[in-house]
């Protein structure tokens, strides 16, 4: 006996138990194989000492989450020089306390942050289908978008108010600095999430601080308009998450899809940008969590990265 339009029983069998071996995968294996990205970046002046530099993005932290948590505490035992934190780290209404438990050992470091769509709103269910088709649209988040409604507002007001009490600089739309020891100023310019139309770089704009040793860019997506603008401005590196490294990749070719208007092929790790005669480094992160709703990973393991900035040559 066959199936209908002439394919044998047989094979529908075991497509579909290829198809319920790679989910099972994605949502059981590889969404849960943490991994360290390490790079090294020359941005430093020269005769500056080596900076280790832990960049922590999309926890999502959704409720019994254990082994996420332990690994996030972990990262603590690099002893990096400072943190930075590019957002999305909720996707539960009831997830600061876990947030807080997993990051609590690295919040001992200095550390900066800025917050993304995720960290102000629940997530909705939606079918993965509709980023391709927002992708050949041109439509990335509320750009183009009708405004989000009849959201679930998160609790970010917790997290901001934790991150701050532990010395963490705040920088949605906003400057901070870090002193570290030794003496080495840090100069940051930040700006709130773009994929929902918080940033505002007029409030920011003017590049670089003349009188810190080293400026650095940091916002949650990567969109375009954020990375011309910093890179236009003379930042020589900027930090950015959001994109989970396409989440489902395909094998030996990469991502589909970014989420925003940043092209593929620098969807995860280090490249460079350019604008106006200048070029930055550019350091995506995967992250290291999912949409509560798509909680799988194929092709992009989740991740952290420790840059080890560097001086120039």
């Amino acid at each position: 006996m066959r199936a209908r339009y002439g394919i044998p029983l047989k094979t529908t069998a075991a497509i579909t138990a290829i198809g319920a071996a790679g989910v099972a995968y994605a949502a059981g294996i590889e969404a849960r194989s943490f991994r360290l990205r390490r790079v090294t970046v020359p941005v430093l002046p020269r005769g500056a000492r080596p900076l280790r530099v832990l960049q922590v993005s999309d926890i999502h932290m959704v409720g019994g989450q254990r082994k996420k948590r332990a690994w996030l505490q972990s990262l603590a035992g690099l002893r990096p020089d400072f943190v930075v934190n590019t957002g999305d780290n909720l996707s539960d209404t009831e997830g600061v306390p876990e947030v807080l438990d997993a990051l609590g050992p690295l919040m001992d470091f200095p550390g900066v942050y800025v917050f993304g769509s995720n960290d102000y709103y629940g997530p909705k269910l939606r079918n993965p289908a509709r980023y391709l088709l927002e992708k050949v649209q041109g439509k990335h988040g509320l750009n183009g978008n009708p405004p989000a409604v009849g959201v679930v507002h998160n609790p970010w007001e917790e997290l901001r108010d934790a991150f701050d009490t532990a010395g963490w600089v705040g920088l949605s739309n906003a400057r901070g600095r870090l002193k570290l020891e030794g003496g080495f100023e840090l100069a940051f310019t930040g700006l709130d999430d773009p994929h929902i139309k918080r940033d505002r770089y007029a409030k920011v704009a003017g590049g670089p601080e003349k009188d810190a040793d080293l400026s650095i860019a940091v916002v949650h997506a990567p969109y375009l308009r954020s990375l011309d603008a910093f890179t236009a401005d003379g930042y020589p590196l900027i930090l950015a998450g959001h994109t989970h490294g396409g989440q489902l990749c395909v094998p030996f070719y990469g991502a589909l899809v970014t989420n925003c208007d940043l092209d593929t092929d620098r969807v995860k790790g280090l490249s460079t940008h350019e604008s106006a005669g200048h070029r930055a480094y550019l350091h995506v992160s995967a992250g290291c969590g999912t949409n509560r709703y798509t909680p799988v990973r194929f092709a992009c393991p989740p991740e952290a990265t420790l840059l080890t900035l560097t001086p120039r040559a």
